[in-house]
């Protein structure tokens, strides 16, 4: 997990992005990169998967994660949108990710519960408007996995160097 990268920047390499965005009410797994062709391949090709839990408000339904499913309409700056169909499934037991520094909500303001979402687009603040869309907003996103690579339990502010491997099986799942 990726915390204040402001804390980082010294241990980095000159030249570093990021593949890919999360906003800043989002955590999880970035991939941070000095190679441009890689972050093209990640975020142009939709070929590689990316993998978010959300908390989301309520308890979600069968209904709505279907619809989640099939793809719903939203809007991307402004315009029309309608999201790709996509694996959704309810994640029943709550992850064990780290404590937020915020407090989202606290149990007296209802039940939530969470969803892996998997996606092969990524529009701004995509998965936060496709449960929005369905009836269930999303109170805590964190994205889990990016191709092969999960978070794992890594913690916030931690990083990790990619094998050769890694690196080879992300520009296999771009490539096809």
């Amino acid at each position: 997990m990726l915390g204040e990268l402001d804390q980082l920047q010294d241990n980095l390499p000159d030249g570093i992005m990021a593949v890919g965005r999360l906003d800043e009410m989002s955590e999880g797994l970035l991939l941070l990169t000095t190679d441009g062709s890689l972050s093209y391949l990640i975020n142009k090709g939709g070929n590689v998967e990316k993998e978010y839990y959300a908390q989301v408000d309520g308890v979600i339904t069968g209904d709505a994660i279907e619809k989640l499913q099939q793809g719903v309409d939203i809007t991307v700056r402004g315009k029309p949108f309608s999201s790709a169909p996509c694996p959704v499934v309810r994640v029943n037991e709550e992850p064990s990710f780290s404590d937020r520094l915020r407090n989202i909500r606290n149990e007296r303001h209802g039940p939530t519960s969470w969803v892996s979402i998997t996606l092969r687009e990524g529009k701004k603040r995509q998965v936060r408007k496709m449960t929005s869309a369905v009836g269930f907003p999303t109170l805590r996103l964190v994205r889990v996995r990016v191709g092969d690579m999960r978070l794992g339990s890594m913690k916030p502010g931690e990083l990790r160097k990619l094998c050769d491997s890694e690196v080879s099986q992300i520009r296999e799942a771009a490539a096809t």
